[in-house]
């Protein structure tokens, strides 16, 4: 799977972009967020992605960094919230807004996105409610935990690796989240990942 693309902008449309990596051109659609973030045709830029590959369909995503990578992820998992409704949450709410409002329980924040009625809303925020704290939101508090979430790419896959090696959301949030404090915001994830696994074991 394509994780990661570091290239030049290319072009960019409504929602989507064109990062020339090597002289390939990739498509990738994106958050109104993101498409902000990547600067001015011809710049250098890295965009996380994630392939969503359907019967008739094989779509690029891309995001601004890992912690929004990992909430349109979460969000797909909601029935009825397709990459298209997931990207227009991202649009409108930054990942913290959207972990306060899903730990809060606030429907009406999310419904605020274009094509997310109340009905939708109130669904994500019960389906997720859960699940906001075990995700960075850009310095939001893990919900119910009082951990401050790290943010950003690298704190964000260091905390879905120890996640993978059987640690619970919030055990691997709140060692990553020691982890940086520990090693600083320029940490890489790699050196995230070997200190957060000795507060997790610990």
């Amino acid at each position: 799977m394509i994780a990661k693309l570091k290239g030049l902008l290319d072009e960019t449309g409504v929602d989507w972009a064109v990062i020339d990596v090597s002289g390939v051109g990739y498509l990738v659609h994106c958050s109104a967020r993101t498409l902000s973030q990547l600067g001015e045709k011809g710049e250098a830029c890295t965009v996380y992605t994630d392939l969503q590959v359907s019967e008739n369909d094989m779509r690029l995503l891309g995001f601004a960094d890992g912690a929004e990578r990992d909430w349109f992820r979460l969000l797909t998992q909601v029935q009825g919230v397709g990459s298209k409704v997931a990207l227009a949450i991202l649009s409108a709410l930054s990942t913290a807004e959207v972990q306060q409002a899903c730990s809060n329980g606030d429907a009406a924040t999310v419904a605020r996105a274009q094509g997310v009625g109340p009905k939708l809303a109130s669904r994500i925020v019960n389906e997720l409610k859960d699940k906001a704290g075990a995700l960075p939101g850009g310095g939001g508090m893990a919900g119910g935990s009082g951990v401050a979430m790290p943010a950003g790419g690298a704190s964000a896959d260091a905390v879905s690796a120890l996640e993978n090696l059987g640690f619970k959301p919030a055990v691997a949030a709140r060692a990553v989240a020691a982890a940086q404090s520990e090693l600083g915001e320029g940490a890489a994830e790699g050196d995230l990942i070997r200190v957060a696994l000795k507060r997790a074991a610990g």
